[in-house]
């Protein structure tokens, strides 16, 4: 520790992800010793984020106003719904630039281990829009993890007498993976899930 002040900025840059003390510390030093006028900057972006940024009413991503720009915008296709755990999983999404549906983030996933049921999620407000809407088609874009699936499964069998095409993310050995370095349980669902060309 050199000052409580510093030590004060440590502490509030180790809530990021992946930043630990050590870390933190080699933040603030940079911040402190070559980047002041930057480290202004951050500050005045996070107050603004903290203060103006929030949920979109539609669909639950990040947005500077009530709806989002995705939501909002009139081109995207309205028959198709992706849905996903967080708003970074929209980001990671819209980055690909292979889908031009709508979006709708649960907040999470379940996890009963952790207290997480469907009263914690956005699960009605889910089921509420779907029945509402002309949907067609369903995706189902939670993780590759127990969690994930379990969310997916539930979700299915909720909105499975509403929607004709419930899909969910293909998964099994990604682009440039080689078989001898993949863990079965990725082969496994890569077998299952093959596709034809």
């Amino acid at each position: 520790m050199l000052t409580p002040k510093f030590d004060q900025l440590v502490k509030a840059l180790q809530i990021l992800p992946s930043v630990g003390q050590k870390s933190a510390q080699r933040m603030a030093i940079e911040l402190l010793s070559k980047k002041r006028s930057q480290g202004l900057a951050l500050a005045y972006a996070l107050e603004i984020a903290m203060n103006e940024i929030k949920e979109c009413q539609i669909c639950h991503s990040f947005s500077d106003d009530d709806i989002c720009p995705i939501c909002a915008d009139v081109r995207r296709d309205d028959s198709q719904l992706c849905v996903v755990e967080r708003a970074s999983d929209v980001v990671a999404i819209e980055q690909s630039g292979a889908y031009r549906g709508r979006y709708f983030v649960l907040g999470g996933h379940l996890s009963p281990l952790d207290g997480i049921g469907a009263d914690d999620l956005h699960m009605d407000e889910l089921v509420a829009l779907v029945k509402k809407s002309a949907i067609s088609e369903l995706i189902l874009a939670t993780g590759a993890t127990v969690e994930g699936q379990t969310t997916a499964f539930f979700i299915h069998d909720a909105l499975k007498a509403c929607v004709d095409n419930i899909t969910r993310l293909a998964q099994g050995i990604p682009m440039g993976g080689e078989l001898g370095y993949v863990d079965s349980l990725t082969l496994h669902q890569a077998l299952q899930n093959r596709a034809f060309l």
